[in-house]
């Protein structure tokens, strides 16, 4: 055997004993995925993947994604032995490494950097959040489209500077996944060369062998979707596995699958163990066994044997540091002969917009008539977009119904480039098609977050059922993905009941870290995406109206600035304390307005409080609130064209909420929105009833 091989080998089977070792201490994760994967990405790391484990958020290295996210320990032990450094300060202390070896002693345990499932920014080397079978995958179709794309706008002759390929292993459960499905079959159409997905294809799932329900051509899928499929039959095979990376590396007109096929268990045919099929540990004499099998010693436990780091720094350290190296090199001079090209791309890295990109906004005058929400927010994306190139996005399939189509001459469309193709269509293009696969659609835009670019995604309210779970993640990420929302509520009208959204917005404000935005008209828009374009942390939900709302004079009422805190008194009396309080949010604020004018007409003091944020006013401090819901005005009234569910925080247990107690019905908006009660007179009334039932207890406490 070869100095070469015995390295290699103890490398592969330091991964697996550590990986064993974290689980059996934890009691708790899965060891089969990361002692039949090891062999499989200590190739990739080892002899392919450019990557600076000194500065692992370098802008062109490499990604991995571990979208097996139960493989995790796997993930944790390759960081340690390849001495990844910490480089997130928001939540690591940056002179350590990323995964320490007491990390992975306390794997799964609270405070250590090697959590259940991979988690972005608190452990360096994790690009995405993963766990979620299907998301990891469908996050690297992203991070390949923003590969292509910062290649298309901004490589010159002489300065290539982006050109990173993305690497994502999968399993049986991501294959499965729907997501999976329409991330493989846009990155096919887009012809993303840069891509490779690495199929773990063990044949087990929780319910044990995927004979049970997975009996697929998947290879035949694959290419059916237009990728080049590269077959690896032992996972154990070094040579097979190198020249499956370098088929991938010589294949430039599609993306590739590669299908390594494994054994649950020791790596062996004959020693498969079905533990890893339920998550469980190996035990103890399972343990020793598999420690044996690989010629590890099976009385140590998270032993690194001599020269083991060392090899991993000689090969894949040492090719990451000198790609790096160079690329900064190539950067400077770059900046030499682009100034203007390399302050976007320091914008892109610092997550900031360029400076006076806000200096283009509009100011919509008052109108009765007014605009539908929607149409405001798609003359504001075109103005920041001619300000900010990096700002990018599209719809599923509804560009045109949403208006996030980017219009300016020089926009163009994202896809393959193609001879006698469209002159707009190139991977330069900043208008996104994903077709009808809104859940990857989502996951795609993370990844294009995460590789620096400002990704926007739209799509109805409605269809945010499509998309949880991609959603869920970029909140738990904090990353400032934008999602464009539209015909957001029973007023759009006649396609009914299923496409009318009730409880989409409670959803949306139930999730952790997600900041949802219903602006009440055109100016309340502009304020909206002033915010949003200075988030670094957190992704916004923009809820926009397909029928038009009366953009309101602002020289009467109070100015859309007010929108940054969440709440804001948008009316209030002349003189004296109001008697009742009016809370609304959208196209809903105008019905709020209306009754207020019909109150004060009648001598009666109402306040409106247009409140297109309850994340951004809950951040508030207690006196703003109060100042704005002063806690002794009791007659309150809320109304909002869906879910009640949430609003009595606000109105309190004897206040009214005018909203949705059921689905909603096919008919002109209009229509709908009067058979439901939103119209003036009901606000008024149930304003006028407030009054007096808080007069009454008042009168009965005094008494």
């Amino acid at each position: 055997m070869s100095e070469q091989i015995r390295s290699d080998q103890l490398c592969i089977n330091t991964l697996r004993s550590l990986s064993i070792d974290a689980v059996e201490k934890a009691n708790s994760g899965h060891p089969g995925t990361p002692m039949g994967a090891a062999p499989t990405i200590y190739s990739l790391w080892q002899r392919f993947l450019r990557y600076d484990p000194e500065e692992p958020e370098w802008l062109n290295r490499d990604r991995f994604v571990l979208s097996a996210g139960h493989a995790s320990a796997l993930l944790y032990s390759l960081l340690y032995l390849t001495g990844v450094k910490a480089a997130s300060p928001h939540y690591e202390e940056t002179n350590r490494l990323a995964v320490t070896l007491d990390d992975l002693k306390r794997f799964r345990q609270a405070g250590s950097r090697c959590t259940g499932h991979p988690e972005y920014g608190w452990t360096s080397g994790v690009e995405t959040t993963t766990g979620p079978l299907g998301q990891g995958v469908a996050v690297s179709t992203g991070m390949a489209i923003a590969s292509q794309w910062l290649a298309a706008t901004y490589n010159r002759p002489g300065f290539q500077l982006f050109d990173h390929n993305v690497y994502a292993l999968c399993s049986d459960g991501d294959i499965m996944e729907g997501i999976s499905n329409e991330a493989a079959s846009l990155a096919g159409h887009l012809k993303l060369a840069n891509l490779c997905w690495i199929y773990d294809d063990n044949h087990i799932t929780i319910e044990g062998s995927t004979d049970l329900t997975f009996t697929e051509d998947v290879a035949a899928r694959f290419a059916s979707y237009g990728w080049n499929v590269v077959r690896v039959s032992d996972a154990n095979d070094l040579a097979l596995l190198t020249h499956a990376y370098e088929t991938f590396l010589d294949t430039h007109d599609r993306p590739t699958l590669i299908i390594v096929r494994s054994h649950i268990g020791y790596g062996a045919p004959h020693k498969q163990d079905t533990r890893e099929a339920h998550g469980e540990p190996l035990g103890t004499e399972e343990a020793r066994l598999a420690k044996e099998f690989y010629g590890c010693d099976p009385d140590k436990q998270f032993h690194v044997p001599d020269g083991v780091r060392e090899h991993f720094q000689a090969e894949s350290g040492a090719r990451g540091t000198a790609a790096h190296a160079a690329w900064e090199t190539l950067f400077t001079n770059y900046s030499g002969q682009y100034p203007d090209l390399a302050d976007q791309i320091d914008c892109v890295r610092q997550r900031k917009p360029p400076a006076g990109w806000d200096s283009v906004l509009p100011v919509f005058p008052a109108d009765a008539t007014g605009i539908a929400t929607r149409e405001s927010s798609g003359r504001v994306l075109n103005a920041i977009a001619e300000k900010m190139p990096w700002l990018l996005g599209g719809a599923a399939d509804l560009a045109p119904s949403t208006k996030t189509e980017l219009k300016g001459e020089f926009f163009g469309d994202f896809q393959a480039p193609k001879p006698n193709g469209k002159p707009r269509s190139h991977y330069g293009g900043r208008n996104f098609h994903f077709g009808l696969r809104e859940h990857a659609m989502c996951a795609i835009i993370s990844g294009m977050n995460l590789s620096g670019l400002r990704s926007y995604a739209a799509s109805f309210l409605i269809f945010t059922d499509y998309c949880r779970a991609a959603i869920r993640l970029s909140a738990m990420m904090e990353i400032p993905v934008i999602y464009i929302w539209t015909h957001d509520s029973i007023s759009l009208g006649e396609d009914g009941p299923t496409h009318q959204p009730i409880e989409h917005l409670a959803s949306l404000r139930a999730m952790p870290g997600l900041i949802v935005l219903r602006p009440a008209d055109a100016n309340e828009v502009v304020e909206a995406w002033r915010i949003i374009m200075q988030f670094t942390d957190r992704p916004v939900c923009l809820i926009l109206t397909r029928q038009a709302v009366a953009t309101l004079d602002r020289t009467t009422y109070a100015p859309a600035i007010g929108v940054s805190r969440g709440a804001y008194v948008l009316a209030d009396p002349p003189d004296g304390i109001p008697d009742v309080l009016l809370l609304s949010t959208g196209s809903e604020v105008s019905l709020c307005v209306a009754a207020y004018e019909q109150l004060k007409s009648e001598g009666i003091k109402a306040r409106v409080i247009s409140m297109p944020s309850w994340e951004l006013f809950e951040n508030e401090n207690q006196a703003y609130r109060d100042s704005v819901m002063p806690p002794w005005i009791l007659a309150r009234v809320a109304i909002e064209e869906a879910s009640t569910f949430g609003w009595e925080r606000y109105t309190g247990s004897g206040g009214c909420i005018i909203g949705m107690h059921s689905f909603g019905v096919s008919a002109v908006g209009k229509v709908v929105a009067r058979h439901f009660g939103f119209e003036p007179a009901h606000v008024v009334a149930a304003a006028r009833e407030q009054i007096a039932r808080h007069a009454l207890s008042n009168q009965g406490l005094s008494g």
